[in-house]
């Protein structure tokens, strides 16, 4: 979409508040372009294809990972930016960015590196992913991280504690004065929502996690489900799925548009900063998408997140995790000697704080494929060191 075609509350790539460290604007790309293919070129979104949502990597090929789903976070993003008149390349870069922090093994893995770090200052993924695009990135010689825009770390960094924000300058401001992100970021927050609930709702299916007609107790699910099979009735029931999906999303995405258009009608911002300041959020779901929304979401944990087999699948994550955080604060000899090298760069009178920020980077970088074979590694004397 051409910059003059942008709504006037919109983001714009011109008008950015710039980067920690000034560089020479693009030639032929927008600022939140560069950042967008930043985010693709560096190596924790690769690193996305081995980390999973709610399934381990190694339970089957067909399940999303953190990479598919930022893909499809970013594909439903983006059909909002664009009906909205709202900048779709800022809204990509965010959606793209927004799992980088996150630990090998999905929830589970987030979990059991904050209790390992609960005496260091916790762990929380939304934060990690500022990290690895600030710091832990090293890409370009003349900063670290990818030194992304403004506008994109303001999208990647949802929500932060006023304990936290104070330390994050201009950055954590708004989290202290009570202020918003714009809108592009409001986006890819409903965006990252919409589809991790509608997927989980696939790949549990697949699983065979969830029935239909478990699925079915909830109205979002039901109302389009008797549609789909009432208009293809001789389809096999995966082809059905498909579609009931299809729908869903498409039902969703739809009442976005209507609901913050309306909003933004209401509120009549002039520009972003009106936006930070109109003291709700203008991207929403009307009242009663939202509440079958939640209900959906309910669902889900109650039937998917807390079945037994992901239990299992998630137990066995924690604990590979504790152990790996375990054993590398009592024998940091034990890491890569890069690790080493940033555990003895904080230098001594850092102690113990230091050192565990850099294991739980290191921890949290890694696939799940890698933890669990860096565990053996560790732990079982007739696995190679290598």
């Amino acid at each position: 979409m051409a910059q003059y075609e942008l709504a006037p509350y919109a983001a714009r790539a011109d008008r950015s508040r710039g980067r920690v460290y000034p560089e020479p604007a693009p030639e032929f790309r927008t600022q939140y372009q560069r950042d967008r293919d930043r985010v693709i070129h560096c190596a924790a979104f690769r690193r996305l294809e081995y980390k999973t949502q709610v399934f381990v990597n190694h339970e089957g090929d067909m399940f999303r990972t953190r990479l598919t789903h930022s893909i499809e976070v970013a594909q439903i993003g983006r059909t909002i930016a664009r009906a909205l008149r709202l900048d779709e390349d800022l809204v990509e870069a965010v959606c793209l960015a927004h799992d980088l922090g996150h630990t090998p093994f999905g929830h589970a893995g987030q979990h059991a590196l904050n209790e390992c770090m609960k005496d260091f200052g916790g762990f929380e993924h939304n934060l990690q992913s500022l990290r690895v695009v600030d710091v832990l990135e090293e890409k370009y010689p003349g900063f670290p991280g990818l030194n992304l825009t403004f506008e994109t770390r303001e999208g990647i960094l949802k929500h932060c504690s006023k304990a936290v924000a104070g330390a994050l300058g201009e950055l954590g401001r708004r989290f202290l004065a009570g202020g918003l992100p714009g809108l592009e970021a409001q986006i890819a927050n409903i965006a990252d929502e919409i589809a991790y609930n509608n997927h989980d709702v696939d790949d549990g299916l697949r699983a065979g996690l969830l029935s239909i007609e478990q699925l079915c107790e909830c109205r979002i699910i039901n109302e389009q489900w008797e549609s789909v099979v009432r208009e293809w009735p001789q389809l096999p029931q995966r082809r059905l799925v498909n579609e009931l999906i299809r729908r869903m999303i498409d039902y969703l995405v739809t009442d976005v548009v209507r609901t913050s258009r309306a909003n933004i009608e209401e509120t009549r911002p002039g520009s972003i900063d009106d936006v930070r300041a109109a003291g709700r959020e203008l991207i929403a779901l009307g009242k009663e998408a939202g509440a079958r929304h939640l209900e959906l979401k309910r669902f889900l944990n109650r039937n998917l997140y807390q079945h037994y087999r992901v239990q299992r699948m998630a137990f066995k994550a924690e604990r590979v995790v504790r152990k790996l955080f375990a054993t590398f604060m009592e024998h940091p000899r034990l890491l890569p000697e890069t690790v080493q090298t940033r555990i003895h760069a904080g230098g001594k009178e850092h102690g113990d704080a230091h050192r565990a920020r850099v294991i739980a980077d290191y921890i949290a970088g890694m696939t799940d494929r890698y933890a669990m074979a860096e565990d053996d590694r560790v732990r079982d004397p007739r696995e190679s060191a290598f």
